[in-house]
C-alpha cells in the first residue's frame, strides 16, 4: 500500500477558510464546541476572537476584507500547529469538513 503524502499547507488554508466562515457565520456555537473538543481551550478562544473582530467590523465599518485577514491569520496559527503536532492533521481535517456540512 502506497502511504499517503499530507500538504499541510493545503490542510491548514483549507481549514482556515472553514474556520473563519463559521466564526462568522449561524452555526458558530456548535462548531466552537467542536473546536474546543479537538483542539482545546486556546484555538476556542482564538475562535471566539475570530468571531468578535468579524462582526465587529460587518458592524462599525462594513469592512469586506476582514475575513481575509482573519483566514490569513488562521492559516498561519494551523500551520504553526499542524508542524508543532502534526497528529493533529486528523482533527483539523474533520472540523473542515464540518465546516462542509
Amino acid at each position: 500500500m502506497t502511504p499517503t503524502v499530507i500538504h499541510q499547507p493545503r490542510v491548514a488554508w483549507d481549514a482556515a477558510r472553514a474556520f473563519v466562515r463559521m466564526a462568522g457565520g449561524p452555526g458558530f456555537d456548535a462548531y466552537a464546541g467542536r473546536v474546543l473538543a479537538r483542539l482545546g481551550p486556546e484555538m476556542y478562544g482564538e475562535l471566539a476572537g475570530t468571531r468578535r473582530r468579524l462582526l465587529a467590523a460587518s458592524v462599525e465599518s462594513g469592512d469586506r476584507f476582514a475575513a481575509d485577514v482573519e483566514a490569513g491569520r488562521w492559516r498561519v496559527r494551523l500551520e504553526d500547529l499542524l508542524r508543532s503536532d502534526p497528529s493533529l492533521i486528523a482533527p483539523v481535517r474533520e472540523l473542515t469538513e464540518a465546516a462542509a456540512r
